[in-house]
């Protein structure tokens, strides 16, 4: 028999030191406790934070709510990225427009919006907390919370 396959996900954010990094820990975290497999990682549109760790707020929210941060190390998404991923989740509706620009033609890749996957919040963007204060860290891990819930019973085998 062969082996279940295991579903992959890379988060996307414009840097990727705040909420791409805090989905990609949240989905590991949630899917471990659930007893499940998946590859999770995440990367920016922009290269303007390329090779810079978590932001130190971002990585205390995490650890306020129990949640273990990851190593860290931004990146820029990769046209293999399209090949390599099931699900290809940006945080904001212009991530997904630049996403669906980018991807070679027959990409494998679904591309989706991470609060379509949270009941009341389709079609709304994961707010970016960078430039404002911790209740902005909080409100933005809050919403990436509800997304990744739902992005991970949508992505679960089904119960035998």
């Amino acid at each position: 028999m062969p082996a279940a396959h295991r579903p992959s996900v890379l988060f996307i954010c414009t840097g990727n030191i705040c909420r791409s990094p805090t989905a990609h820990a949240l989905l590991v975290h949630q899917a471990r406790a659930a007893g499940l497999q998946i590859e999770v990682d995440s990367a920016a549109i922009s290269d303007e934070e390329r090779g810079n760790p978590f932001d130190r707020r971002a990585a205390a929210e995490l650890q306020r709510r129990g949640v273990p941060a990851h190593d860290h190390c931004a990146r820029q998404v990769r046209r293999e990225d399209f090949a390599r991923f099931d699900w290809i989740v940006g945080m904001t509706q212009a991530h997904c427009a630049a996403l669906r620009r980018q991807a070679p033609a027959g990409a494998r890749a679904q591309i989706a919006l991470l609060l379509d996957f949270a009941p009341g919040h389709a079609g709304e963007d994961v707010p970016d907390p960078w430039y404002g204060s911790e209740r902005d860290f909080v409100h933005a891990f809050d919403l990436i919370a509800h997304g990744v819930q739902g992005l991970l019973a949508r992505i679960s085998p089904p119960s035998p």
